[in-house]
């Protein structure tokens, strides 16, 4: 891959067409009694602070359904078409990548990927959605994008996120291309900021019932951003929640701060170490589709 499309579909659960949802649905239920049931759950509105906000389009954020709905949303709209775009229209390799309507698009031709752009802007058009026109864009990303941009002046290749990671052109020790993926800072301090809310409101809980509920929120982070290349952040994580934790516990008493030779009996005791959880790509994703 040579050119990554960054996609982002504008408030996408807040635009979905319920017409076309229903046509959808009927398309793979033959039951009417349950597509019924779906428009009615569609067509019942959000519930905010007491009041009952109609909804005529869009399906509400945090319903138990929404997540199986979008997804037959975006299976009709973008993953049909796109299989037979890939296919029929393609000459070079194109790695699509979805999770919701989070999409990640590799080609191998420039001029390729930015005719895709082009006529998935009239797809998504005709089923009332739009991409960002801020947030999607086509970057050069790959194991020749360094020298590339070296020639024609232009720094270092850019970086994309997606599902919480920075996905970086790096390289391994032997000097191989790979693909470098780290947490989002964004993401990370966003986290940090709720755990010390959180610690603030638990302040004057036992320590052991502190300790488990840290243990599970640092455990959580870890197994999902335990990735290769990332140490270092997970690492600044752990590290960084110890030390909101020994100004919690601080602020406790007016005796004093708690002693660091302390604090490492409880990191030891309760916050799981910085581990690599997941193999490599190479290694994990034997099986393209």
């Amino acid at each position: 891959m040579n050119w990554v499309l960054d996609l982002d579909v504008r408030s996408f659960f807040d635009t979905l067409s319920h017409a076309w949802l229903v046509q959808f649905l009927q398309h793979r239920i033959a039951d009417r009694r349950v597509v019924r049931l779906i428009q009615k759950w569609l067509n019942a509105g959000v519930l905010e602070e007491g009041k009952r906000t109609q909804v005529e389009m869009g399906s509400p954020q945090g319903g138990s359904a929404s997540p199986l709905l979008a997804n037959l949303y975006l299976h009709y709209v973008f993953d049909l078409w796109v299989q037979t775009w890939r296919q029929k229209r393609a000459h070079g390799e194109v790695i699509v990548v979805r999770y919701a309507d989070d999409i990640v698009v590799g080609f191998e031709f420039k001029d390729e990927a930015e005719r895709f752009w082009l006529e998935l802007k009239e797809r998504m058009e005709k089923f009332q959605l739009e991409l960002h026109p801020e947030k999607t864009r086509l970057i050069e990303f790959g194991r020749h994008a360094a020298a590339n941009r070296k020639r024609a002046g232009l720094g270092k290749p850019e970086t994309f996120s997606f599902l919480g990671f920075t996905h970086i052109c790096g390289k391994t020790k032997r000097g191989r291309f790979m693909v470098l993926r780290q947490t989002v800072r964004k993401r990370m301090q966003a986290t940090l900021q709720r755990i010390k809310t959180e610690l603030r409101q638990r302040m004057h809980d036992p320590v052991p019932e502190v300790g488990e509920w840290l243990k599970s929120v640092v455990g959580g982070h870890i197994r999902y951003f335990g990735v290769p290349g990332n140490r270092y952040a997970l690492a600044h994580f752990r590290l960084t929640v110890s030390r909101l934790w020994q100004r919690a516990l601080t602020r406790r008493s007016q005796k004093g701060r708690v002693p660091w030779e302390r604090m490492q009996r409880l990191i030891r005791r309760w916050l799981p170490p910085a581990h690599i959880y997941h193999p490599y790509p190479s290694r994990r994703l034997r099986v393209i589709t």
